[in-house]
Order: C-alpha cells, then sequence, then structure tokens
C-alpha cells in the first residue's frame, strides 16, 4: 500500500513539474524518428506483396487516409525504396 501510494506521489509531483509531458513529446518524436530513417536496402517483396501493398496505399491516399499511409509506408518501406509500379522488377 505505501509502494502504491509513493508511485502516485511521485507520478503526480513529475506531472505538476511537466516532467512527464515533456518525457512523452520526447518519446513520440524520438519514435517518429525511428520510423523515418532511411535505410539503405529496399527488402525483398514478391511482385504480388508490391501490387498489394501499393493498392492498399492507394485506398489510403484516396480516402485521405493520410496518416494511416504514412505509418504503412514507414512499415513497408515503400518510400525508402526507389521502386514504382512499372519498374518492380529492381526491387
Amino acid at each position: 500500500m505505501i509502494l502504491i501510494l509513493r508511485c502516485i506521489v511521485v507520478r503526480e509531483t513529475l506531472e505538476n513539474r511537466g516532467v512527464l509531458r515533456h518525457l512523452r513529446a520526447r518519446m513520440r518524436a524520438e519514435v517518429f524518428s525511428a520510423l523515418n530513417e532511411p535505410t539503405d536496402s529496399c527488402p525483398e517483396v514478391s511482385r504480388e506483396n508490391f501490387l498489394i501493398n501499393e493498392l492498399i496505399r492507394e485506398y489510403l491516399d484516396f480516402n485521405h487516409y493520410k496518416y494511416a499511409s504514412s505509418v504503412l509506408t514507414a512499415g513497408l518501406y515503400i518510400h525508402f525504396c526507389k521502386c514504382s509500379f512499372l519498374s518492380v522488377e529492381k526491387c
């Protein structure tokens, strides 16, 4: 019980000082920075998976789901590859 109370007091103190807000913002920035780091290599993607990924990305862009599209793109490294629909063999 005392341990729980100490945790609550520490948390409230850090929140009042603005430390938790700063830590959350810093952590969020680091996550987005890690997702946006360029990579040197294009992952092996089959032609079928490439087409499926592109269709999903186009659907998200068409419906203005910009955040979802950017997360998908970062997760699949689509924008890091110098590939296009017409030159999928180069990946």
